[in-house]
């Protein structure tokens, strides 16, 4: 029986990790947030990881507000470089596999091809500096981990793009949408399995690795099909724009190449818009 710690319980991805656990009778799951598990808080770790044996820790904490990490860069290194500085200090004192979640905005979005996981990491953001340097802690302290680069995520639970555009449909508010970044629409159900993939296969294929749905699209596209798929592309006004006031840069073009997760775990993974689809009748 393997014993899995979850930081960040209240996230999307977290949830539909939670969603899956009781398909894994091998595996046993302690679920923390932010208030019983902080990733910044090391005597605290050091305590939970002397009281327990995990196997593995599944890092879902993380400050993900990339507006808000230009105003207070401070606060977004304190958690994903810091915080994760700690909890791999911590994973390598006890041994410890760490699989920890990184985006696909460590990229500067210059290319027009898939970046894969040996492209330079070239961020234009706070919020993806400070993913970064996490990533590079990681590297330095550990040797027995997982980076798994994502993007776009969304799913059932809490605030994202996908209940975002299904919110404002419902009460029939015009949208405006940005169709000048191309990158991929992530279930975070399908990564949620791809995580738990990894643990019960028992893979020792330590790295980083990209994980996202297959094909790409813009927000604009993202957002069309969510409304063809909940039956209200007749009915709600979709306009797209080429510019969107945002104080941070967002990389133009973030599609990640997914060769060598599917090659090295033998993963199906879904094409975004299907993914979508059958989320969207799950929910139905």
């Amino acid at each position: 029986m393997k014993k899995i710690l979850v930081t960040g319980a209240k996230g999307q991805l977290a949830r539909c990790i939670k969603k899956l656990q009781n398909e894994f009778e091998e595996l046993t799951f302690v679920f923390g947030t932010r208030e019983d598990v902080d990733i910044t808080n090391k005597e605290l770790l050091n305590s939970l990881f002397y009281k327990e044996s995990f196997n593995y820790v599944i890092n879902c904490a993380a400050y993900t507000n990339v507006e808000q990490a230009e105003k207070d860069s401070k606060q977004a290194y304190f958690v994903n470089a810091e915080g994760v500085k700690s909890l791999s200090e911590v994973c390598k004192e006890y041994n410890t596999i760490l699989i920890h979640i990184s985006t696909d905005y460590i990229f500067d979005g210059n290319q027009n091809i898939p970046y894969s996981e040996k492209d330079i990491s070239n961020p234009i953001n706070e919020y993806g500096k400070s993913k970064l340097q996490g990533e590079k802690y990681i590297q330095k302290l550990l040797n027995n981990f997982f980076i798994i680069r994502t993007s776009w995520l969304y799913s059932q639970y809490g605030k994202n793009f996908f209940n975002t555009i299904v919110s404002k449909s419902e009460k029939g508010e015009k949208l405006t949408i940005v169709n000048s970044e191309i990158g991929t629409p992530t279930n975070a159900n399908d990564l949620a399995k791809f995580i738990l993939h990894i643990i019960v296969t028992k893979s020792d294929k330590y790295g980083i690795y990209h994980f996202s749905n297959l094909g790409e699209g813009t927000w604009y596209d993202f957002a069309k099909e969510i409304l063809i798929n909940i039956g209200k592309i007749d009915t709600i006004q979709l306009k797209k724009t080429n510019y969107y006031p945002t104080f941070a840069k967002r990389p133009k073009f973030s599609v990640l190449s997914k060769n060598k997760s599917t090659k090295s775990f033998n993963f199906n993974i879904l094409s975004w818009k299907k993914s979508l689809k059958e989320l969207i009748v799950k929910l139905e």
